[in-house]
C-alpha cells in the first residue's frame, strides 16, 4: 500500500500541470498514476497519420515550460508527446510516475477522512484525489447494426492500427470532425478510394500557418523574451476569437464569410460544396481549421456521403440516404465520451454515491474543478473547462494552480474540503445563465459541449480564459462548508473484496 497527500489519476497535460503546480506550491508528497505505458495522454493514444495540434505551437504548451524548438505554427502529435517526455525529466517527476497503473475504484472513507483508490498494481491511501484523466480518452463507437461483422480492418482514429496496410484500399470513413479533417486527405494520397460518411457538415477555416527554421528555433532559444512575447500575442489572438464562438453577430458574420470563402475557393462543385455548407450557426459545433480537408474531398479521391452510416453488411456499407458503398477497410473517427466521462463509475463520495451517479443529469461543479459530495476530489478537464477559442492548457493551469492554493487552506480548515452544495448549484446557474443565447444552445445543431441529458451545457466554459481565471480568483473558500459531515453508518472496510468470480468489489461495508 502506497501513502500519500495526493494521488493524481493521469499523465497528461492535466495530471502533469497538476505536479507542477503542487510542486511550485511546496507539496511534494504526490504520486502519478498512470494506466498506460507512457506519459502523453491525447498524444500518446492518438498517433494516425497526420495528427496534429490546431491550436497554435507556442501557446499549446506550459507557461512554464516554452519550447523553443517546435517544429512549426502547428507542432505534430509525435512532437507534443515528446514535449510532456521532457517536461516530466525538467521537473524530475519519473520517481512520482506509476507507470501501467490503472485505476480501477476510489472510495471516500469517511472515518479516516481519506481517499482509498484501488489500482492495477495496489492501493493508493491519498488525503486528497486529482483526476486528471482527460476528457477525450475514451472512443466513442456508435452503435450500427452489424459493424462487429466487417470483415476487413476495423479501428477507431484514437487506436490506430499500424499493422493495417491501407494502400490502394477502398476505406470507409465515419465522421467529419476534427480528427476527420487530418486523417482524409492523408488517406486520400495513398488509399485506392476513400467513402467518407457525413452526419453533418463542420464549419471550416483556413489553418495557415507553416514551419519554423533552423534560425527561428536557434533565435527562440537564445532570446527567450521573444517566446514569452509569440506567447502574449497568441493569447491574445485566442481571446478575441471567443467573440465569433461564442455569438456575436459581427464577429460571427465575419467569421463565418472567411470560412464560405475558404470553401469556395478550394471547391469548384457548386453540388458537392452545397454539401459541405452547414445549416447551424458558426460556432455551434467545434470551428476547425484545415487548408488540405476540402481540396482532398474535391479531387475525386474521396467520395463524400452526405449522410450517417446506418448499417453494415460484410463489406458494403449503407447510409441513411439508402446508399450502398463497398470497402475494404473501415476508420471511425467518432470522437469520444467526452459529457459521460468513464472515470465517473469509478468514485464514490462520502455518500455512497458514485460521480457518475451525482453527475446522471450532466457534470456539476463549483469553479469546474471541485464537486459537492466528494470531499478533497479536484477534477480536471472536467465540467464546463473546455474552450472552443483557445488553448485547454490554459484552463488545466488555472485549475492546477485552484487545487494547490486551495489545499495549502485545508491545513487551516480541518484538514477536510467539503463542497457546499449551494455553491455548487449557484455555479451551475452561472453557467446556464452565460450559456443561454450562445450558438452551443440555440445554434440549430447537436454538439459534443451539451448534455442531451439535460440540455446543458457542461463541457464548454461559456467565457474568456480572463473570465475563468477572474472566477477562480474570487473563490476565497466560502465555497466549502465548515462544519464536518456525519460518518455514513457501517463504516469501511479499507479493503477491497474479491466477488465470486475474481472481480475486484468496492470496500464499502
Amino acid at each position: 500500500m502506497t501513502r500519500v497527500e495526493v494521488a493524481i489519476v493521469g499523465a497528461g497535460f492535466a495530471g502533469i500541470g497538476t505536479a507542477i503546480a503542487l510542486r511550485r506550491a511546496g507539496r511534494e508528497d504526490f504520486v502519478l498514476l498512470e494506466r498506460a505505458a507512457s506519459v502523453g495522454g491525447t498524444w500518446r493514444d492518438n498517433t494516425y497519420p497526420g495528427v496534429a495540434c490546431d491550436v497554435p505551437s507556442h501557446l499549446y504548451g506550459f507557461a512554464s515550460h516554452p519550447n523553443p524548438a517546435w517544429s512549426g505554427t502547428f507542432a505534430r502529435g509525435n512532437e507534443i508527446h515528446d514535449y510532456l517526455e521532457r517536461v516530466v525529466d525538467a521537473e524530475g517527476l519519473r520517481d512520482r510516475l506509476r507507470l501501467g497503473t490503472a485505476m480501477q475504484w476510489a472510495d471516500w472513507d469517511a472515518e479516516h477522512e481519506v481517499w482509498r483508490i484501488g489500482t492495477s498494481t495496489g492501493i493508493v491511501v491519498a488525503d486528497a484525489l486529482v483526476l486528471a484523466c482527460g476528457r477525450l480518452t475514451e472512443p466513442s463507437i456508435p452503435e450500427i447494426t452489424g459493424l462487429e461483422t466487417f470483415p476487413g480492418p476495423l479501428f477507431h482514429s484514437a487506436r490506430w492500427d499500424h499493422a493495417a496496410d491501407l494502400a490502394g484500399l477502398r476505406v470507409g470513413v465515419v465522421g467529419t470532425g476534427a480528427s476527420a479533417v487530418q486523417i482524409v486527405p492523408e488517406l486520400a494520397r495513398t488509399a485506392g478510394q476513400v467513402t467518407l460518411f457525413q452526419r453533418s457538415p463542420a464549419w471550416i477555416v483556413p489553418r495557415g500557418g507553416g514551419t519554423y527554421s533552423d534560425a527561428d528555433r536557434a533565435r527562440f532559444a537564445s532570446h527567450p523574451h521573444e517566446l514569452v512575447a509569440v506567447r502574449a500575442d497568441l493569447y491574445a489572438e485566442g481571446e478575441a476569437r471567443f467573440a465569433s464562438r461564442s455569438g456575436d453577430a459581427s464577429a460571427a458574420a465575419e467569421a463565418q464569410a472567411a470560412a464560405l470563402a475558404h470553401l469556395e475557393a478550394q471547391v469548384a462543385d457548386p453540388g458537392l460544396r452545397a454539401a459541405l455548407t452547414p445549416d447551424y450557426a458558426f460556432g455551434c459545433k467545434r470551428v476547425l481549421l484545415s487548408d488540405e480537408f476540402y481540396p482532398a474531398v474535391a479531387s475525386g479521391a474521396v467520395a463524400l456521403v452526405p449522410a450517417a452510416l446506418s448499417a453494415v453488411q460484410g463489406t458494403a456499407l449503407l447510409a441513411t440516404d439508402g446508399t450502398r458503398h463497398e470497402v475494404d477497410a473501415l476508420v471511425l473517427a467518432t470522437g469520444f465520451a467526452s459529457t459521460r466521462q468513464p472515470y465517473a463509475d469509478l468514485v464514490v463520495g462520502e455518500h455512497g454515491e458514485t460521480l457518475a451517479a451525482h453527475w446522471s443529469g450532466g457534470m456539476t461543479s463549483f469553479g469546474s474543478t471541485v464537486v459537492a459530495g466528494f470531499p478533497n476530489l479536484f477534477v480536471l478537464n472536467g465540467p464546463n473547462a473546455s474552450l472552443g477559442h483557445s488553448s485547454s492548457v490554459l484552463m488545466i493551469e488555472e485549475q492546477a494552480s485552484y487545487a494547490a492554493r486551495v489545499l495549502s487552506r485545508r491545513e487551516f480548515a480541518g484538514g477536510v474540503l467539503r463542497v457546499d452544495p449551494a455553491a455548487e448549484a449557484a455555479y451551475t446557474d452561472e453557467i446556464a445563465s452565460a450559456a443561454r443565447t450562445t450558438p452551443w444552445m440555440t445554434g440549430g445543431c447537436r454538439n459534443w459541449y451539451v448534455d442531451e441529458r439535460s440540455g446543458r451545457l457542461t463541457l464548454l466554459w461559456p467565457g474568456t480564459v480572463d473570465a475563468f481565471r477572474a472566477r477562480l480568483g474570487r473563490a476565497d473558500g466560502s465555497e466549502f462548508l465548515t462544519e464536518p459531515q456525519p460518518v455514513p453508518p457501517h463504516g469501511f472496510d479499507p479493503a477491497p473484496r474479491l466477488s465470486a468470480g475474481g472481480a475486484t468489489t468496492r470496500g464499502l461495508a
